[in-house]
């Protein structure tokens, strides 16, 4: 008998209602993030209304509460994915696929935190700008390649650690679309090249938003033309780690690989083990001893504090494409690079004209990208959840 996938016995919510209002007191907190609080807490709870479904074969009822659709909330990622993921699947070249990481130096995480927005993208522009030109010299590879990147801002124990999951191609198209040019088998670009190009590009962008202006905060740095030198002097000095790991199985593979890391949050509910005298011990994996699992306590106001520290600026894109895979590259480079490599054309829009009436409601979309059928009914395992006409008004939380 099929049952619902399990709900953690631990939420980021819990940890919220607990201990969410006294941190707003004693810390106080951004509206943005005031805003990503109250929408975590109320997820899925009568504060955001519901629907009623019936089972057809049991006839017992299951109260369904309204998602909060924030993107920084555990809870509400799934079908996104699933539905980006299929929507990504139609670029995908028959080819390997590199995973290179971008990862700023520890020295400007206090300036990142003041202007997330400028400083993020700039660490998008120069991750891009390094290996778009990089790849194009025909000292490497002389081809145009193409990528994804994702921002992520955390580590394994929620500490501020903005870096770039960039998932690139194993090879790129000519400058005249003649021939794909694949990379060296067990080789990408050198690593050291890049780390050095990426920090120049970096620099050079953060030089040019403190030029107009665009840099705020306390920092001495921005204000003392002497302290910006010496900030700039140390960041030079410091060797910038960019990472290539080993190309991927395929990519079929690439992608799904790739979706742990598009819509992932800070933490996911399953790491949180215990909330208890007012301290949150959650599951960390150590890389430093060889990614074993283990587990690390904080008091609650601290485990808040850094939760709230990757709270994003309102509308900001962290999942971007370049080279053949920009949008206005798909519909012409890429799709040239598809004629080269196979003989069959890529899977597109055009195939989706044979198939039925697409679903309409979220729930068939994600039984149809995941297998997931949460309208089966827990309780008999046969029977179909069916939603009556009434609805649950939205009240205020208690």
């Amino acid at each position: 008998m099929n049952r619902p996938v399990a709900r953690p016995p631990l939420e980021v919510a819990d940890i919220l209602r607990a201990h969410g209002e006294a941190y707003r007191h004693d810390r106080g907190v951004s509206s943005r993030q005031e805003a990503v609080l109250r929408h975590i807490v109320d997820c899925r709870t009568a504060a955001l209304g519901g629907h009623v479904d019936r089972c057809t074969h049991c006839d017992r009822v299951r109260i369904s509460y309204n998602s909060c659709r924030d993107r920084h909330c555990p809870k509400c990622q799934s079908l996104k994915k699933a539905e980006w993921l299929e929507a990504r699947r139609q670029h995908l070249l028959p080819v390997s696929y590199w995973h290179v990481v971008f990862t700023l130096p520890d020295a400007l995480r206090p300036l990142a935190l003041s202007n997330k927005r400028v400083v993020f993208n700039v660490l998008f522009a120069a991750a891009a700008a390094t290996l778009l030109t990089l790849a194009r010299d025909p000292k490497h590879l002389g081809a145009e390649i193409g990528f994804t990147a994702i921002l992520h801002t955390w580590g394994q124990d929620l500490q501020f650690h903005p870096h770039l999951h960039c998932v690139v191609t194993g090879g790129g198209l000519d400058s005249r679309g003649q021939r794909w040019i694949a990379t060296r088998e067990g080789f990408f670009l050198p690593v050291k090249v890049l780390g050095r190009l990426f920090r120049g590009k970096f620099l050079n962008g953060l030089r040019e938003a403190r030029r107009q202006g665009e840099l705020r905060g306390p920092a001495a740095a921005l204000e003392e033309p002497s302290a910006w030198k010496r900030l700039l002097d140390r960041l030079y000095d410091l060797d910038w780690i960019v990472y290539a790991k080993p190309p991927f199985g395929g990519p079929d593979h690439v992608f799904r690989y790739l979706g742990r890391y598009t819509h992932r949050v800070a933490i996911s509910n399953h790491r949180l083990v215990a909330l208890h005298d007012s301290r949150v011990t959650f599951e960390v994996r150590d890389y430093a001893d060889g990614g074993k699992n283990k587990r690390l306590t904080l008091a609650a106001a601290e485990f808040i504090r850094r939760f709230l520290l990757h709270v994003l600026p309102p509308r900001f894109t962290r999942i971007r494409h370049y080279g053949l895979l920009a949008s206005r590259n798909v519909h012409t480079r890429l799709a040239r690079a598809h004629e080269l490599l196979s003989s069959q054309p890529p899977a597109g829009p055009t195939e989706t004209k044979t198939v039925p009436e697409a679903p309409t409601t979220w729930w068939q979309r994600l039984l149809r990208l995941t297998g997931i059928d949460i309208m089966l009914c827990p309780y008999c395992g046969e029977g179909r959840l069916v939603r009556e006409p009434r609805s649950l008004p939205a009240r205020a939380p208690t």
